[in-house]
C-alpha cells in the first residue's frame, strides 16, 4: 500500500530512526544482531515513532533528540512484543515467525532483556531526566498490566477493568510518545501544551486497542495476522464481548469462556463470534473508539495550526478506519 500521508510528513526522520535502531546491536553477540535484524525486518506500522516525531515537530522539539526518542519508543515496543510472544506461546507475528518460534525460551527472554536495555540507553541519550522517568514508569505500567492478566485471568468482566488493561497494554505507550515529545520541546507536566499532548496520545492509544479488539471479530485474518476470534479462544474478554455479555449474560459459550478461561471448540467459537457480530456489540465498541478519537482531535485544536497538527488529525482518523 502507498505510504500514508501522515507518515510521509516524517519520512526523512523515520529513515534516521530506522538506521539508529539497526545499529543498536553493533558490537554485541552475532545472534543478538541477527535477532534485532529479524525483528526490524518484520516491519510494523511504526506508529509510536511517527506520533512522537509529529508531536515533537509541532511543538518545536530539537530534531536530534526527537529521533533518539522515536527510536527508544520503537525499541521498547519491540521488547514488549518479544516477551508477549513468549508468554502467549505465539509462533507467528504479522505472518513472520517470532523469536519464540526460532529460539529457546531462555534465549528469547534474554533477547527481550537486551532490547529493554537498549531502549533504556536510548531514553538516556535524549538527555532528559523527565523522559527517562516517563520510560521507567510506563514500563512498570505495562508489566503490571501483564501480571494482572496472568494472575487474575483474561476474563475481564467490567468496563473499568477492560479500560485499565488496554491502557497498560497500549495507550500508556502512545501517551509516553506524546508526553516525552512535549518534554523535549521544553514543556513541563503542568503546562497546558504538555497536558494536551499527553491527552492526545492517551486517546489515540485507547482507540487503537479498541479497534484491534474489534478486528479480532470482523477483520481479515490474513491482514490482522491471527485467526478471527483468537481472544475468545484464549479466554480474553474484550469490549465487543463485554457489550454482548450485557445483553446475553446467559450465552452458554460465553459462560464457557468465563468459567474455563478458553474456548477451543472451533464450531462453538465460530458460532459465538457470529452471534457477537450480529448483535449491537461491534457498533457500540466502534462508537467508543470514535469517541476517543474525537477527544484526541479536540485536544489538537489548542495546539499551533501547523502541517504537523493536520497530520496528527489524519493519524487519529486512520486509527479508527484501519483494517489491520
Amino acid at each position: 500500500m502507498p505510504p500514508l500521508s501522515f507518515v510521509q510528513r516524517v519520512e526523512a526522520e523515520l529513515a534516521q530512526v530506522e538506521a539508529l535502531l539497526a545499529a543498536q546491536a553493533d558490537g554485541y553477540h552475532p545472534d543478538l544482531q541477527a535477532a534485532l535484524h529479524h525483528l526490524l525486518q518484520a516491519g510494523g506500522k511504526r506508529l509510536r515513532p511517527v506520533v512522537a516525531l509529529l508531536m515533537g515537530r509541532l511543538l518545536a522539539a530539537p530534531l536530534d533528540r526527537l529521533i533518539i526518542l522515536a527510536a527508544a519508543l520503537e525499541m521498547l515496543h519491540t521488547a514488549t512484543l518479544v516477551h508477549d510472544d513468549l508468554i502467549d506461546g505465539a509462533l507467528l507475528r504479522r505472518g513472520i515467525p517470532t523469536l519464540n518460534a526460532k529460539w529457546s525460551p531462555a534465549a528469547t527472554v534474554l533477547t527481550g532483556d537486551f532490547l529493554f536495555a537498549r531502549a533504556a540507553k536510548l531514553a538516556t541519550d535524549t538527555g532528559s531526566l523527565h523522559v527517562m522517568d516517563l520510560f521507567t514508569r510506563t514500563l512498570a505500567i505495562i508489566v503490571d498490566g501483564e501480571i494482572r492478566q496472568l494472575f487474575e485471568g483474561g476474563a475481564y468482566t467490567t468496563l473499568e477493568q477492560y479500560e485499565r488493561r488496554i491502557y497498560a497494554k497500549t495507550a500508556s505507550m502512545f501517551e509516553l510518545a506524546t508526553a516525552a515529545a512535549a518534554s523535549l520541546a521544553g514543556y513541563q507536566p503542568d503546562d497546558a501544551a504538555y497536558e494536551t499532548a499527553r491527552q492526545y496520545g492517551y486517546h489515540i492509544g485507547m482507540a487503537f486497542q479498541i479497534v484491534d479488539d474489534i478486528l479480532d471479530y470482523v477483520g481479515d485474518s490474513r491482514q490482522v495476522g491471527k485467526p478471527v476470534g483468537n481472544d475468545l479462544r484464549n479466554g480474553l474478554i474484550t469490549l465487543p464481548a463485554l457489550y454482548y455479555m450485557e445483553t446475553h449474560p446467559d450465552d452458554p459459550d460465553l459462560q464457557t469462556v468465563l468459567q474455563e478461561g478458553h474456548l477451543f471448540d472451533e464450531e462453538r467459537l465460530r458460532a459465538l463470534v457470529s452471534r457477537i457480530r450480529a448483535s449491537d456489540a461491534i457498533a457500540r465498541a466502534s462508537a467508543m473508539a470514535r469517541e476517543h478519537i474525537a477527544q484526541a482531535r479536540r485536544a489538537l485544536e489548542s495546539l499551533p495550526p501547523r502541517p504537523e497538527r493536520d497530520a496528527l488529525a489524519e493519524l487519529a482518523q486512520y486509527v479508527t478506519e484501519r483494517t489491520f
